[in-house]
């Protein structure tokens, strides 16, 4: 029974700190190394501590100020709050034109083409999932073609059924008012649990319905598209350019000849 003073959900987020370590990735190199976690800003003026995960599995931190992480990731203030610890948003990914906003649970980034960055107020959980984003991007390349995808999600069933199955038990060999008090206070941790899951579940799925805002959420397609008609347009200002040229020295050519 002593199990249950530990929470089974996890704290909101901004309120833990985090003395993990960081640990070595599939390819033998640490993780966010170089990272001093204990130094990561967590005030709401001024510069704010990014953790920036690019394509290739390497992390950095980064202290940007919001307006400049608004140009970058071509933003308003409005999407960019929804990160913000000191506010209460429900479940959310907002989709823009160079970048999608996440906020589900503990994960709030923002997702470009080129990277992700992660919103670092020294949580425990932001720390986990971004170094398990890390481990996923450096073992893509060595991945084979039949290769898959580990399945994520299996160790926190196990953790609910290694705390479900003890009182299920005692419950079984002994019925008390202690161990109906222990699988009522489990019973309303696994309702919370469910609900919360459950939005994220709603957002997630209603997304992935819309074929519309899917297509929106394609940042990589939609680079290539914007790259491509700079580059057609530089090309059309350098034919401009040198069809003027030409132009000219046809027209001092045949002054020349009048002459």
């Amino acid at each position: 029974m002593a199990d249950l003073k530990e929470p089974l959900l996890p704290p909101r987020p901004g309120s833990s700190s985090c003395d993990q370590q960081s640990r070595p990735s599939a390819s033998g190199r640490p993780l966010f190394q170089g990272m001093d976690f204990l130094g990561l800003k967590k005030r709401s003026q001024g510069p704010r501590s990014w953790i920036k995960v690019d394509s290739s599995g390497n992390s950095e931190v980064l202290e940007v100020d919001k307006f400049t992480m608004m140009r970058h990731c071509d933003l308003l203030a409005c999407g960019l709050r929804l990160l913000d610890p000191l506010f209460v948003y429900p479940s959310t990914i907002l989709g823009r034109e160079k970048a999608i906003v996440v906020n589900l649970e503990q994960i709030r980034c923002i997702i470009t083409a080129d990277e992700v960055l992660f919103l670092a107020f020294v949580d425990n959980y932001v720390l986990r999932y971004a170094q398990l984003l890390q481990k996923r991007l450096t073992m893509k390349n060595d991945m084979g073609v039949g290769d898959s995808w580990a399945p994520v999600g299996g160790d926190l069933a196990a953790a609910l059924v290694i705390k479900a199955y003890p009182l299920s038990d005692e419950l079984t060999s002994k019925i008390s008012t202690l161990h109906l008090e222990g699988v009522r206070r489990l019973k309303s941790r696994l309702v919370a649990l469910t609900r919360r899951v459950q939005k994220v579940r709603d957002e997630i799925e209603q997304l992935m319905d819309d074929d519309g805002d899917m297509a929106e959420m394609y940042l990589t397609k939609k680079k290539r598209r914007v790259e491509k008609n700079v580059s057609l347009a530089r090309s059309r200002h350098d034919c401009m350019k040198s069809s003027d040229s030409t132009t000219e020295n046809i027209e001092e050519s045949t002054k020349g000849e009048v002459t």
